[in-house]
């Protein structure tokens, strides 16, 4: 059953869509909510309704790899795709991301969540999508969907005890997240660079090693007719900055083994993570502000250059920027970098506009079961701001039934940001240019289909 009445029929496990208004309805809240909240048969019915719906409108998971590649062409340039983490009220966050694409016609755009989020956040890829998938019909959004699997990070510290087991466990979650529709998959195997090695391949190579084993995985269980968008890493965010010869060191090596391994047709790279000066979640200090952040601009811009002009790449990608002050944005056009990714400030409005009694139940929640990660040295400020992402799982329900007031006083704060920072990113009117350089093939699942399901293509494209 599905609450659309006679605008959604159902016949024989194909949905038809009679009257698309009542997509934009509070009976796509019913649906939505039972795509996370219920139980059983009931969480994966609505799942399989959201995706078919997607599906039969022209709202369907897709690849960036093209518009990136396009890019690396110099067929396209002069805006910066923000990859926005959705962690807390992941429907009404991404209903705002949404709604501001639809009024900014907006299409290079990216919804992403990363390995340690899905924990903590507790969002399995399946459901993540189709929160995603549910915002964008809600608001009235038309187009390719690009969803991300952020930081699928190799764990350094694991993989010294189990390197094939680590491996698999990123492998397993990319099969996971690919099934699920995240069609774009930021491989992080940064953190296993030995800067202590005498040269810079040796330092590189266990990274790209590492990377090109994930991606060679990933394509082969990517879907047919879709070209999953893989970013690389070469230096962890929130260590020194990275250089051009660190970033020739990786792609070099990272393009001869993968050549060595599977020849040279497989698709390798679309993108590069640098770091450049910030770090994830911003420094907080005692009083709970945020540090000012020495953003080193001059290596992105040299970094991207040389990502496109000698490896045909989008460009660099920038993590950790949601905390950077307002003027800092317009600069990233300006230097041509591919992407950028923000979290923590979304999460940080969110704090801000929660009832004072949910908030602090969640902070005492904090005191008792995220102790051991609490500092000798730390004020309250600076332990809760640190630690209240772990939160976001536990009192997921809790935060989705907000009150209705609370949630409009969100929706303006969210609507402000998102309007800013697409904007100042130049990714408004990018929708035209999405709908011309990206194909996303119409794709339909099998009712109960687990979430790790091949997925069939279909002949048309999406919309059509």
């Amino acid at each position: 059953m599905h609450p659309f009445g006679d605008g959604v029929k159902v016949e024989n496990s194909r949905v038809t869509i009679t009257d698309q208004t009542v997509l934009a309805t509070d009976k796509m809240d019913e649906l939505v909510r039972q795509a996370v909240f219920g139980l059983g048969q009931t969480k994966d019915h609505a799942q399989w309704m959201l995706w078919e719906i997607g599906q039969a409108v022209g709202v369907c998971p897709a690849s960036i790899h093209d518009l990136y590649l396009a890019r690396g062409r110099g067929e396209c340039h002069g805006f910066t795709v923000p990859a926005i983490n959705v962690r807390g009220m992941a429907y009404d966050t991404a209903r705002a991301v949404f709604r501001i694409a639809v009024r900014q016609r907006a299409g290079a755009f990216i919804l992403e969540i990363a390995r340690s989020e899905i924990a903590y956040t507790d969002q399995r890829p399946r459901e993540y999508v189709a929160v995603m998938l549910a915002a964008a019909l809600r608001e009235g959004f038309r187009g390719p969907l690009f969803i991300q699997g952020d930081h699928f990070q190799v764990n350094a510290k694991k993989f010294a005890v189990d390197q094939t087991g680590e491996v698999a466990a990123v492998k397993q979650l990319a099969q996971e997240a690919i099934g699920a529709g995240f069609f774009n998959i930021d491989v992080d195997t940064s953190t296993l660079v030995d800067i202590s090695l005498a040269t810079l391949d040796d330092q590189q190579r266990l990274n790209y090693d590492t990377a090109v084993d994930i991606v060679r995985y990933i394509r082969e269980v990517e879907p047919h007719g879709v070209t999953i968008s893989v970013g690389g890493e070469i230096g962890e965010v929130g260590t020194q900055n990275s250089t051009v010869q660190e970033l020739r060191a990786f792609m070099g090596g990272f393009n001869r083994a993968l050549s060595e391994r599977a020849g040279h047709d497989l698709v390798g790279l679309s993108k590069i993570s640098v770091q450049t000066g910030t770090s994830h979640g911003g420094v907080v200090l005692p009083d709970g502000s945020i540090a000012a952040v020495k953003l080193d601009l001059a290596v992105l811009e040299q970094l991207s250059k040389v990502a496109r002009d000698d490896y045909h790449l989008a460009g660099a990608v920038q993590h950790g920027a949601s905390t950077l002050p307002d003027n800092a944005f317009n600069n990233f056009p300006r230097v041509e970098a591919a992407e950028i990714h923000l979290a923590t400030n979304f999460q940080n409005i969110l704090y801000d506009h929660i009832p004072t009694a949910l908030r602090e139940k969640i902070y005492r929640w904090l005191d008792e079961n995220a102790k051991d990660e609490r500092k000798p040295k730390d004020s309250d400020e600076q332990f809760y701001y640190k630690t209240r992402k772990k939160a976001l799982g536990p009192f997921k329900r809790e935060l989705w039934d907000v009150p209705p007031a609370v949630k409009s006083q969100l929706a303006t704060a969210y609507d402000r940001t998102f309007g800013f920072l697409f904007e100042q990113l130049r990714v408004s009117d990018t929708a035209a240019l999405v709908a011309r350089t990206v194909r996303a093939p119409v794709m339909h699942r099998a009712p109960g289909a687990a979430a790790a399901v091949a997925l069939a293509p279909d002949d048309a494209e999406a919309g059509e």
